[in-house]
């Protein structure tokens, strides 16, 4: 029998590891049970769950090129409709800001407090865009100014606080 994917099978596990499980399938063809593939819980030790000489019901989930066969013994479980997960919601679209977030904080457009402690809105700017289209070059001369007011900004609070000899770098 040909062995592909989707087809469950029965199998008796032969080998554990800590990485998974080999599971002897018909005709002397042996595959492989990835831990994440045990169970839907978080399996710390195959041993917990698996013992050698096991007869297991297993589904191929993939055939490499060179003859390895993955198996999964959590996808042979048929899950009732209610305890699937429900399908995640699209993320609502972000308007205004920068045009998406940063390492510094949320892409919003309000004033909002992010990593290091920039504020958003610092000295009086909004980060609104103007009413139309902003040209690549007002954006762009518009990140320059911000960055070097970021970069002027951790220097002067970095400064005070290396240790050793001789004259403030610069």
């Amino acid at each position: 029998m040909a062995i592909e994917v989707g087809t469950k099978l029965e199998g008796k596990v032969t080998g554990i590891t800590h990485f998974g499980a080999f599971v002897d399938l018909s005709g002397g063809v042996t595959g492989l049970v990835h831990i994440s593939e045990i169970a839907d819980n978080y399996v710390k030790d195959v041993n917990d769950h698996l013992k050698i000489n096991d007869v297991v019901t297993v589904k191929v989930i993939n055939v490499d090129k060179d003859g390895k066969i993955g198996l999964s013994i959590k996808q042979t479980i048929d899950k009732p409709a209610s305890e699937a997960r429900p399908p995640r919601a699209p993320r609502p679209e972000r308007t205004g800001g920068t045009g998406g977030g940063d390492r510094f904080g949320g892409g919003g457009s309000g004033p909002s407090q992010g990593r290091g402690g920039f504020n958003r809105d610092r000295g009086g700017r909004s980060f609104k865009p103007a009413p139309g289209k902003t040209s690549f070059e007002d954006k762009m001369s518009r990140f320059l100014k911000d960055s070097e007011e970021r970069i002027s900004s951790l220097k002067k609070n970095t400064e005070g606080k290396r240790g050793g000899r001789g004259a403030k770098r610069v």
